[in-house]
């Protein structure tokens, strides 16, 4: 399979996710607004995605990927099954215990995520509750992101990428079904959420085990102290905690931004921690179905690379991810910061959530917009760095980032409230991104082909005329008074979207740009 048919592979199931998590974030917003409890609830569930980013696609996965790929290619696949049992033994237990903990803790996890939530007593008590029964969310997920690491190893990429869905529709089943069942008895309903998220994350692990099982990877978990001693004992597992170390680092200098960036969002205007949650839902859309999909991708190819001491191909397929995230990452930046508005009112403008909800979305979008290049060629950059097992440096990026991150929060959230919040994390994603690929060419790791500049010029002149058009269309139409004609609206930027595409592909071609051999390549 090559890169851009596994890419394309991934980037369309991935796409599947993204449009049924709209349908849930639609489905939830038109049910339970912009509250206190809204926000309790989307407090509740960060606290387990943010240790799942420690034991699922963040820490764990940049250390495990590369170290598979790597054994894989030099000791064969027998042996590589020897260590994912290990491995698998090793991170069970470990997930056990912190579930426990998690669920013991939940009090203080929430108060050091969302302290000002105490403002409103509900809003607080509601994010205990809901986070004390959704921890356990992260023993699956970071299951799932080990069956994963070995499929995508394995070059299986469909699985791993539409299993996502199901954590969506678990969650619109809840929205939509148990939601009204718990109110009827006078529960909030707010707490059917919990159920659904808990049900995905036990769908996503069971349809990823007989993939595994196909190919004789199942793995086998150790309950007897002998074996759990084993596992701990085994090199591999010894190679991945030491790259975790510097891993978890780096995760964690990302979740404190977050966490820092919740905390100022719970003592601003009720509602905002839920503006900035909207908006990031949208921001995800480009980032995951071009960078998630190309670093998915990209890691265990540029491992393998590596692991062969294959310089020239390690190097022409970061300049071929580099290209098609410039290529395709640009426009998109230019709809967020331009076409904003049209985009969240056809999207959230129903039921609880009103106009005035959906301006402070739409800024908050447009400070996400400001970045989305950093933060989809961080995802292809970064793996550059994890495929020569170099998780220091990335690290060590982040640290400074996060530093300068914080420093922009002092200056825009005053001016700006709750978007300054995101302006802070796009632009901070742009010095992050721009630093790891001046190392990888200082160290000689990227050497760029020739054609960039042109490169540039084109994407540049046929952004630019996107972004008349679009610039023109937002202005053009009433968006926010379309709300009475919700189909109307939807076929209206749908079209207008398929005319930005026309303008944006045409005028490359135009000026000479050969997509499909530039894809291909």
């Amino acid at each position: 399979m090559s890169l851009f048919k596994a890419a394309s592979t991934v980037s369309l199931l991935t796409l599947a996710s993204r449009v049924t998590g709209l349908v849930r974030d639609l489905l939830m917003a038109s049910i339970f607004g912009a509250t206190a409890l809204t926000d309790a609830f989307n407090v509740a569930f960060r606290i387990p995605n943010l240790f799942r980013r420690l034991f699922a696609e963040g820490a764990f996965s940049q250390a495990f990927v590369p170290v598979l790929a790597g054994h894989r290619a030099q000791h064969g696949d027998q042996a590589t099954r020897g260590l994912i049992d290990a491995v698998a033994t090793a991170l069970f237990w470990v997930l056990l215990a912190t579930c426990l903990l998690g669920m013991w803790g939940a009090p203080v996890l929430v108060w050091l995520l969302a302290s000002g939530l105490r403002q409103s007593g509900e809003g607080f008590d509601a994010a205990v509750f809901m986070t004390r029964w959704m921890f356990p969310y992260i023993g699956f997920m970071s299951l799932v992101a080990l069956s994963a690491g070995v499929l995508n190893t394995w070059r299986r990429f469909a699985v791993p990428a539409a299993t996502p869905v199901l954590l969506n529709v678990s969650m619109i089943a809840a929205a939509w079904v148990g939601a009204p069942q718990l109110a009827a008895r006078g529960i909030e309903p707010i707490y059917a959420m919990v159920g659904g998220v808990m049900a995905g994350g036990a769908l996503q692990l069971a349809v990823q085990l007989p993939a595994l099982a196909r190919l004789g990877l199942l793995p086998r978990i150790g309950l007897t102290w002998s074996r759990v001693r084993a596992a701990w004992a085994d090199p591999g597992v010894r190679r991945i905690l030491t790259l975790m170390a510097p891993a978890v680092l780096g995760v964690g200098v990302a979740q404190l931004s977050l966490m820092i960036n919740t905390q100022i969002a719970s003592y601003l205007t009720p509602g905002s921690v839920t503006w900035l949650f909207y908006a990031d839902r949208l921001m995800e859309f480009p980032t995951s179905l071009l960078g998630v999909a190309l670093g998915v991708v990209l890691t265990p190819q540029l491992a393998a690379a590596r692991a062969a001491g294959d310089g020239e191909r390690y190097s022409l397929m970061l300049d071929w991810g580099l290209r098609i995230v410039v290529l395709l990452a640009v426009p998109c930046a230019v709809g967020l910061l331009l076409f904003g508005l049209p985009l969240v009112a056809t999207l959230f403008h129903h039921g609880a959530l009103g106009a005035h909800d959906v301006r402070q979305i739409t800024v908050a979008l447009a400070g996400y917009g400001a970045g989305l290049l950093g933060l989809v060629a961080i995802k292809v950059l970064a793996p550059g760095y994890y495929a020569s097992q170099d998780i220091r440096t990335p690290v060590r990026i982040a640290i400074v980032v996060l530093i300068a991150t914080q420093v922009m929060n002092v200056l825009f959230v005053p001016w700006l409230a709750h978007a300054g919040l995101a302006l802070s994390i796009g632009l901070g994603a742009l010095i992050n991104a721009g630093w790891l690929l001046a190392g990888l060419v200082r160290r000689g790791s990227f050497v760029p082909r020739a054609g960039w500049g042109r490169l540039g010029l084109q994407v540049a002149g046929a952004s630019a005329l996107l972004a008349a058009f679009l610039w023109w269309a937002g202005g053009r139409f009433d968006w926010l008074g379309l709300q009475a004609h919700g189909l109307q609206r939807a076929g209206l930027l749908a079209l207008l979207l398929a005319a930005s595409a026309l303008i944006y592909f045409g005028a490359l071609a135009a000026t000479g740009v050969k997509l499909r051999q530039l894809l291909r390549r």
